[in-house]
């Protein structure tokens, strides 16, 4: 009698946790559908300013003082802080180049985008001299945590260069984790304690890139959980067991930040 307990008991532990994993799934799909809300509004912000920013800045480019760093800098910064949807953009970089795709300045001081060549990593910008507003994306610089990409957006600044803004994928889901954060400490009425274990980050073909809490292993597997053709018709979730913890994740696209490009969550319930 008392095996058949435990035995009963054990069962009944396991098919709780599989109830708990299954639920994890669950809400890391919605918390994805949401962040990718999130994403549109956030590039909603953008293809309205940089237009307007841009407008505002041709009379400077005409001027002898396009060729001083530090006046450009100072320009770029009042632009944004006046016009409105770039003071609410989550942009973590403007920056102005000439009319080769020269980096002119940015407004990051230091600045290590001087002098790069824009047009010959992301050639689709130059488009930007022809229409009013263009993106594109490609791979960018990487950090301690691993490869990083680049989402980036542009319009013409007269015949004389354009302005250009973006983000990192890597920064861009620290952005999207401190979203989901806020979130669910509202859920959980202001007790972070409550709290599941959660991380956010970006896909594309190319691999994945996670807000900088996640642990390596958990990046890897998502990286090994092929979200791009899981997503291919729509949202997807499933559960995944990383260091004998499971875990549900949901994933779905974010075509504005480009066709295969999306935003995953991964969820373990406490």
């Amino acid at each position: 009698m008392h095996t058949d307990f435990a035995l009963l008991l054990a069962l009944t532990l396991v098919a709780g946790c599989r109830d708990r994993s299954a639920d994890s799934a669950v809400f890391a799909k919605s918390h994805a559908v949401s962040l990718a809300a999130v994403v549109e509004r956030d590039i909603a912000e953008v293809e309205r300013g940089i237009p307007e920013g841009a407008e505002r800045l041709r009379p400077f480019v005409g001027t002898p003082e396009v060729q001083d760093a530090t006046a450009v800098r100072r320009v770029l910064l009042r632009t944004r802080r006046e016009v409105v949807a770039l003071n609410v953009a989550k942009s973590t970089f403007f920056l102005l180049t000439d009319d080769h795709g020269v980096v002119l300045r940015s407004d990051h001081d230091p600045d290590d985008l001087v002098g790069r060549k824009l047009f010959s990593a992301y050639p689709e910008l130059a488009a930007a001299g022809d229409t009013k507003f263009v993106t594109t994306r490609g791979p960018f610089d990487a950090t301690r945590a691993g490869p990083d990409a680049i989402w980036l957006a542009a319009s013409p600044v007269g015949s004389q260069g354009i302005l250009v803004t973006g983000w990192t994928y890597r920064a861009y889901a620290r952005r999207l984790f401190e979203s989901l954060r806020s979130e669910l400490v509202a859920q959980a009425r202001g007790e972070p304690g409550k709290l599941s274990v959660f991380y956010v980050g970006l896909f594309d073909r190319a691999g994945v890139y996670s807000s900088p809490t996640t642990p390596s292993v958990d990046e890897q597997a998502m990286r090994d959980s092929d979200l791009v053709t899981k997503t291919a018709l729509g949202p997807c979730s499933g559960t995944v067991t990383i260091t004998r913890r499971v875990f549900g994740y949901g994933a779905v696209r974010t075509p504005k930040l480009g066709p295969e490009v999306g935003v995953y969550v991964l969820r373990s319930e406490i």
